[in-house]
């Protein structure tokens, strides 16, 4: 509850013009959240439309409370009187609403009613509802690094705090000790799902009471004074003691959850009308003139002149342009750095071979010390001497402090997703992570993958996340389940990340250095059992850069080409000399060490010279990538292919712990000379 030294805002206290003020914000607000509906009835679009009708006071007073230049906010898609509150013009709610391309948020791209103003930091968040805590805690997380003074928002509603990326985000935050302030506006239902079914507490934020560092507030989110005081202590306890505060809203829902949702299936006439009797609105509006604030006249005069401000907003959104189909390929991903001495990515000089580890570690610290707003957190990241599970970030922390090399709890999500949310604070940050301690720990981390690869497309071009993923990958360790796993096969069809695996030292090093000074996201997939093996050392270059979407021809060769990358790459060229002294044939090894983007380009000139290929790779051959290099071949190359292309890889099995068991599934030199073979004889 609040104190009375907090309770600023009444009725008494406010003065006229700002009370005029809200009252106008709150009447084109309603306006357009009538409004929409009729879009869609009359197919110019809105087809997705959550009216936020009894949230009113709550979504006003977040509004008022954001404080440009200082604050960010997260809003969801009930948020529209938040949005305008909070500094967005009628014309851009509606341009979002109808999906235009000028709209800030996503310029059509995103589903209408997900209001976004990206200069102004006002977010664009996805449809997955209440992941934006993580976000916020990392936008957090940065003010609190860079000293700066401002709270991020993060607004849900009161059923998307059951998802677990919520508990991770406000344990995190109370944790660590950041300024952020988790709404939630709480109208009772999760879509047709009451709040019994969600929770066990009356109220969602009393789940979080046992948390050390936190503040939680209630309040009325129908009453505006209640509101406004709430949001208010909340921002100035968030920044004066630099600890998070939930505020938890009461609120109502006076209509359906949506527009594709029937409320009257699940709640009987007396409860609709209850939650109508409740309209925050017209209880504000029958306030001010029965306390002769105002008289009739004079609102009617602010609602005349708010229709004549929404119908010119109308009419300007209605002769904006729609996207254009071509515009779908732009903002995949950012142009990434490209290197300007070795510009194929390859190198001739001597010197003494580094360990694969050794060249990941040096090159990260290089990185560090070439960027001051780089940054590395995960498991195990830094404790004493230890530097990750395999010591790959060893020595970082006593170099860079703990302001930059830090450990994070055992959440995958909260990793990645803080991660995100850090990189929105300024755009020279590079954010490193070690999404998991093993690649086969990731998929708690997935929605926020997701979320990181169509960041910037989503937004129009407006925020792409400057994250690193590293992931040690694969098997010939004895690590079996949940320590052998490739991951290549399953992310690769998602757009908007790149991926890359290399097999060699130089190459590990020339592609940390370009990930690192590139815009958006990259996977990292570091095959753990190269990190000490002496056939993966290389000579690296103190400035080797490689470029994304670049093979490396590791063994010239005319009668055979096999692609591959990491561990197997190994297993290639003992296989090729082996087919070289046994057989008498040359066979081309291609190390592809970028998955995506492909080098499309170097496949098709190796095969058209050699007219056979053999695809090899650690994950399983069913639904692994394999796949796709294959299909690449047969649409690009066919003419020039003597033989059926044929894939080695592992078996449909998980890989099993016994190293017998091991080896049966995963690929291996004797395989690949096989196939080889059976390639040839075509």
């Amino acid at each position: 509850m609040l104190k009375k030294t907090e309770l600023n805002y009444s009725l008494k206290k406010t003065d006229k013009a700002t009370l005029k003020q809200w009252y106008t914000l709150m009447t084109v607000g309603r306006l357009i959240d009538l409004r929409a509906p009729n879009y869609l009835k009359q197919a110019i679009g809105w087809s997705y439309h959550a009216p936020y009708a009894g949230h009113d006071a709550i979504q006003l007073a977040i509004g008022q409370v954001f404080t440009l230049n200082e604050d960010h906010l997260f809003p969801y898609y009930r948020d529209m009187l938040t949005a305008l509150s909070a500094g967005c013009t009628p014309e851009e709610l509606i341009l979002n609403g109808i999906s235009k391309g000028t709209d800030l948020a996503s310029g059509g791209r995103h589903m209408s009613n997900h209001f976004a103003k990206p200069e102004w930091n006002i977010h664009n968040v996805s449809s997955c509802t209440g992941n934006h805590t993580l976000h916020a805690v990392g936008v957090a997380r940065a003010m609190k690094r860079y000293k700066h003074t401002g709270v991020a928002i993060s607004s849900q509603g009161e059923s998307s705090v059951s998802e677990g990326y919520c508990y991770e985000a406000i344990n995190g935050a109370t944790n660590e000790k950041l300024p952020v302030v988790f709404v939630f506006q709480d109208n009772g239902y999760g879509i047709s799902v009451p709040k019994r079914d969600q929770c066990a507490n009356e109220f969602v934020a009393d789940n979080f009471t046992g948390l050390k560092n936190l503040r939680i507030i209630h309040c009325d989110g129908k009453d505006v004074f209640d509101s406004m005081n709430a949001m208010s202590a909340a921002r100035k306890h968030a920044i004066e003691n630099n600890e998070p505060v939930i505020v938890h809203a009461k609120c109502v829902r006076m209509g359906s959850h949506s527009n594709s949702d029937k409320h009257e299936l699940y709640r009987d006439e007396k409860e609709i009308a209850d939650a109508v009797a409740q309209d925050p609105y017209a209880a504000f509006r029958k306030l001010l003139i029965s306390e002769k604030i105002f008289t009739e006249k004079e609102l009617t005069a602010v609602d005349d002149e708010s229709k004549k401000s929404v119908l010119e907003a109308h009419s300007l959104a209605m002769k904006a342009p729609n996207p254009a189909p071509e515009s779908i390929h732009d903002f995949v991903l950012p142009e990434p750095h490209k290197p300007e001495k070795y510009v194929d990515g390859t190198h001739n000089e001597e010197g003494e071979p580094m360990k694969f580890i050794d060249a990941l570690n040096g090159q990260l610290k290089k990185e560090f010390r070439y960027n001051v707003n780089t940054f590395i957190w995960g498991q195990d990241m830094a404790n004493k001497d230890k530097g990750g599970i395999f010591n790959v970030s060893k020595g970082m922390q006593a170099e860079f402090g703990k302001d930059r090399v830090f450990n994070g709890p055992i959440a995958e999500d909260f990793i990645l997703g803080t991660a995100n949310g850090f990189s929105r604070f300024n755009k020279d940050i590079r954010v490193v992570v070690e999404g998991a301690e093993f690649a086969d720990y990731f998929w708690p981390a997935m929605e926020q993958y997701v979320e990181c690869s169509h960041d910037y497309w989503r937004s129009n071009g407006a925020f792409a996340p400057n994250i690193l993923i590293r992931l040690a990958s694969g098997g010939y360790i004895g690590g079996g389940l949940y320590h052998s796993q490739n991951l290549e096969g399953n992310l690769a069809g998602i757009p908007g990340v790149r991926i890359v695996c290399p097999s060699f030292a130089d190459d590990a090093a020339g592609l940390i250095r370009t990930a690192m000074r590139s815009e958006g996201p990259t996977l990292f997939l570091e095959p753990k059992a190269l990190y000490n093996a002496k056939q993966a050392m290389a000579v690296v270059p103190e400035d080797f850069e490689v470029p994304f979407g670049k093979c490396r021809v590791r063994k010239e060769g005319t009668d055979l080409t096999i692609l591959t990358y990491g561990n197997t790459t190994h297993h290639c060229l003992e296989a090729a000399e082996v087919i070289a002294n046994e057989d008498g044939k040359n066979v081309e090894v291609i190390d592809l060490r970028s998955i995506s983007p492909i080098d499309e380009e170097g496949i098709i000139k190796s095969v058209s010279k050699t007219n056979r290929c053999l695809v090899v790779h650690e994950d399983k051959v069913f639904a692994g990538f394999g796949g796709e290099l294959v299909a690449l071949i047969n649409e690009k190359c066919f003419e020039s292919l003597d033989a059926p292309v044929k894939r080695v890889g592992s078996e449909f099995t998980p890989v099993g712990f016994n190293r017998i068991l091991e080896k049966a599934v995963l690929p291996n030199t004797d395989k690949v000379v096989a196939a080889i073979r059976e390639t040839l004889a075509y």
